[in-house]
């Protein structure tokens, strides 16, 4: 289908304004003088700046595209996000705080390093580390996904897409090497108010256009495709793999590299609790949303392909102008969270691996200049990977959602459990991503989200080996454990 050049001309004015900004967010130099600053912001943000900049970070392209075609080719199914997302918010109120302070404390700027001072363990921190590298990679790529299916939309005779996604990305990499965390964190603000005005705008109007309005829009779904709206209680994805799924993804959001990011930038622990209680306000979009799938199912053409199911129904509903609204919206959407991403896997490598095992002695200058040149390095291996295997994004995605949960015991369990010991802790990890990706390999989930089998295998050898290790470990105390298990406030 042709593309319509109104709507390239201004999803690309709005894009391309957006980067700016974010060019202009780090003309202080301060915003790259060390990690700290460029990764986190100098844990500087209130409230505002950290829900603005945790939503871009966690509303991404993928989330919308995603939803809307779930929902147009396994209906309910799509509703697994708004429990997973309570679920991840309600339980951050009582970890998030307490890591903060931590991080605060001895200055850490990635869950590895809270790992290594915690445990007092190399080891467990390069794990963490590449763990979340490698699982981070396909997301990336999923926002190059993003942006490519808009652009594919949108541009379709008018431009090279690939190529122009490329440049998309490399611009990207520059004001996130130029600017860190503020760059983000300021076209964030742009990004989130399109969300909210865009997105609401669709769900009003879209069900008026098609339907004439969203009572004969849902008369028409009971009606004609009452499957829709129901959950298979059998097969591979019933009620045990949604309940399982919303779990195992709410425990793993905010160990992503990119959630635990946007996090440490607040400036005090107060600053996570209230957008704990305030960050569900974006399911409102996600569930409304999820309805513009079942529209789509009633007015795209039959066999349609679902991954272009929220694109291909803004083009058959709106004029260029409203069109490039949408599409510079979902763009945005792939762009920002992108930028996250990078920073949070940078800060990893350089920082867990680089520093811990290649160069200890790196000087903090050095240091902050590798941290941030590896944005370049992330973001050209998810362009890479993602025009090697464009077909395996999705799987790969949500296998990284089950590798990233498993290092839930060893952050979330330790803030809470004085005698954990680092030995359970690294077997557990190891046997949970070992069976993560057994049974994933062999497809023996019987009905039960891949993520699910190896946390509770984690968390069996965890709490079966630790009294073991417990015993033998003389050696119970460290600046961390005092600082978390005594009354001993954080200056």
């Amino acid at each position: 289908m042709q593309g319509n050049l109104t709507a390239l001309l201004v999803t690309s004015f709005i894009v391309l304004s957006v980067v700016l900004i974010g060019f202009i967010a780090g003309r202080d130099k301060s915003s790259r003088s060390s990690v700290e600053e460029w990764s986190v912001g100098g844990r500087k943000f209130g409230p505002l700046l950290v829900w603005l900049l945790v939503g871009a970070d966690l509303y991404t392209a993928y989330t919308f595209l995603g939803l809307t075609s779930t929902a147009y080719s396994s209906g309910s199914l799509a509703f697994f996000a708004i429990p997973y997302t309570i679920i991840a918010f309600f339980i951050s109120y009582f970890y998030l705080p307490k890591l903060w302070k931590v991080a605060k404390e001895f200055k850490y700027t990635t869950l590895a390093d809270y790992a290594k001072g915690r445990f007092d363990s190399k080891f467990l921190s390069l794990l963490i580390a590449i763990v979340g590298v490698l699982m981070l990679i396909p997301y990336i790529d999923l926002q190059l996904a993003g942006i490519q299916d808009t652009l594919r939309v949108a541009g379709t005779g008018y431009i090279n897409v690939q190529v122009v996604v490329i440049i998309s990305f490399l611009l990207v990499a520059l004001y996130t090497f130029f600017s860190g965390i503020k760059g983000p964190t300021y076209t964030a603000i742009i990004k989130d108010i399109l969300i909210w005005v865009i997105m609401l705008f669709l769900v009003v109007t879209i069900p008026m256009i098609h339907f004439g309005g969203w009572g004969s829009m849902i008369n028409k779904i009971v009606v004609e495709s009452p499957e829709l709206l129901t959950i298979p209680t059998t097969g591979p994805k019933g009620i045990p793999w949604f309940l399982t799924a919303s779990l195992v993804s709410g425990l793993a959001l905010f160990m992503w590299a990119h959630g635990a990011t946007g996090v440490l930038t607040a400036k005090n622990a107060d600053t996570l609790r209230k957008n704990a209680i305030y960050l569900p306000l974006y399911n409102i979009v996600l569930i409304l949303v999820v309805f513009l799938g079942f529209a789509a199912f009633h007015v795209l053409p039959e066999g349609s392909d679902p991954r272009f199911a929220l694109l291909n129904l803004i083009q058959m509903s709106y004029g260029g102008v409203v069109q490039g609204l949408a599409y510079a919206t979902i763009a945005l959407a792939s762009l920002i969270p992108c930028s996250i991403m990078a920073i949070g896997a940078s800060n990893l490598f350089a920082n867990n691996i680089y520093r811990d095992f290649i160069n200890p002695k790196v000087a903090p200058a050095k240091l902050t200049l590798i941290t941030r040149s590896m944005v370049f390095v992330v973001i050209g291996l998810a362009l890479v990977f993602g025009m090697l295997f464009p077909t395996a994004l999705v799987s790969l995605q949500l296998l990284g959602v089950s590798g990233m949960v498993q290092i839930f015991p060893a952050i979330v369990f330790s803030l809470f459990w004085k005698k954990q010991t680092k030995e359970a802790t690294i077997i557990g990890l190891i046997v949970g991503l070992v069976v993560t990706f057994t049974v994933s390999a062999t497809g023996m989930t019987y009905g039960i989200y891949e993520g699910f089998w190896g946390l509770m295998a984690n968390i069996l050898i965890l709490m079966i080996l630790n009294p073991i290790f417990a015993r033998a470990n003389s050696r119970n105390s460290n600046p961390i454990m005092d600082l978390l298990f005594t009354e001993r406030k954080v200056g």
